[in-house]
């Protein structure tokens, strides 16, 4: 299994990033590879989001466990063009306990049709330019 784990500490309280980031459909408004989002039933376990991506090409998704309180959630990628096979992600935000918060993105999955290498350096730049916008947002 290969892994992925990026934390980025955001200038801003915990609850407004998770505003911002926590929701499940959320992700074309902080996300610059994301153009819109398709979602089955909102924010409920077993929820499935249809991403359509800049430049072309679709990834589906499934909300696998949600926790507002803890401002969390797990997903599954079902299909779509990246790397990966049998991908389970966790979005977290994290309180720093003086104003700001720590965005907290981890994954594993079983490299496809790539190296373990590349496959994690397309899940790394994925994440990365996630934060990036967010950094951008909140400057």
């Amino acid at each position: 299994m290969a892994k992925v784990d990026m934390r980025a500490k955001m200038p801003i309280a915990p609850d407004t990033l998770w505003k911002t980031i926590g929701g499940f459909n959320a992700l074309p408004a902080w996300h610059p590879a994301v153009e819109k989002s398709d979602v089955t039933r909102g924010d409920e376990k077993g929820s499935v989001r249809t991403l359509s991506l800049a430049g072309g090409g679709t990834v589906t998704e499934r909300l696998d466990e949600s926790d507002a309180k803890q401002r969390r959630y797990r997903y599954s990628i079902l299909s779509g063009p990246l790397p990966v096979a049998d991908y389970s992600a966790e979005v977290e935000v994290e309180d720093n306990g003086d104003g700001t918060s720590t965005l907290h993105w981890s994954s594993e999955f079983q490299p496809k049709g790539a190296s373990e290498a590349d496959a994690v350096g397309v899940i790394r730049g994925v994440y990365q330019a996630g934060i990036d916008n967010l950094k951008k947002m909140f400057a």
